[in-house]
């Protein structure tokens, strides 16, 4: 089984580069990455056509990282459309606001065949960093209270924004670097054990698998090291 991935980088925009690379490279299955799809219908058919019906298989969970950041009822929309997929969490930037957060949340469990999916709020990116950054904790904070179900969180920012929401919510942390990776462009960083230590639910890690020249053995080292091995 071949199994790909590809950074689309706007699905809607680049939907016939995506549409050629499925036709030359013929994966089995296709993991497609920020999809950043603010247009409340996505181009299921066309990819349906290219030969791949479904994005989820019965029992296994999909994270759908979309960013969604726009007006609450465009959002909304797209939020539900995306729930439709039987997707297990979709991702809406939380500096969008919290009625955008709220409408995210509304659309999801609109759309959702049976139980919606959890909506987390990308609070910044771990490619931002400097004194300007907006307060992680604050926007974590308002995102819970519109109704998300947890946040996205990197770096020394995790443990605070654990302490702020308390237990219940569901941290996702990306940036995620094994010892010896190099961060790329991401200029939060953590290691997997420290991430998990901080109050992680869930790690991101990209690159350091994807592109490792043993992908299986570089995931099963991420898993010992946090201990799940």
């Amino acid at each position: 089984m071949r199994i790909a991935t590809y950074n689309v980088n706007g699905i809607n925009g680049r939907l016939a580069v995506l549409l050629r690379w499925l036709a030359e490279a013929e994966p089995d299955i296709a993991c497609l990455q920020e999809l950043k799809a603010p247009e409340e219908r996505f181009p299921e058919a066309a990819i349906a056509a290219a030969g791949y019906g479904a994005i989820a298989a019965e029992g296994v969970p999909i994270f759908l990282d979309l960013k969604l950041h726009d007006i609450p009822a465009t959002v909304e929309g797209a939020a539900r459309n995306a729930a439709a997929l039987r997707v297990s969490m979709l991702t809406v930037h939380a500096l969008g606001g919290p009625a955008m957060v709220s409408a995210a949340v509304e659309g999801a469990a609109e759309g959702a065949p049976g139980s919606p999916p959890m909506v987390v709020a990308v609070t910044v990116l771990s490619s931002v960093g400097g004194e300007s950054l907006a307060s992680p904790s604050s926007l974590a904070y308002e995102a819970r209270e519109a109704g998300a179900g947890g946040v996205v969180v990197s770096g020394d920012h995790v443990e605070d924004v654990r302490n702020v929401l308390g237990e219940s919510a569901c941290l996702v942390v990306p940036g995620v670097r094994p010892a010896g990776s190099g961060s790329n462009d991401h200029v939060r960083v953590l290691s997997p054990r420290a991430a998990m230590e901080a109050g992680a639910d869930y790690l991101v890690v990209g690159r350091p698998v994807t592109e490792a020249a043993d992908p299986a053995s570089a995931a099963r080292g991420i898993l010992k090291e946090i201990g799940r091995a």
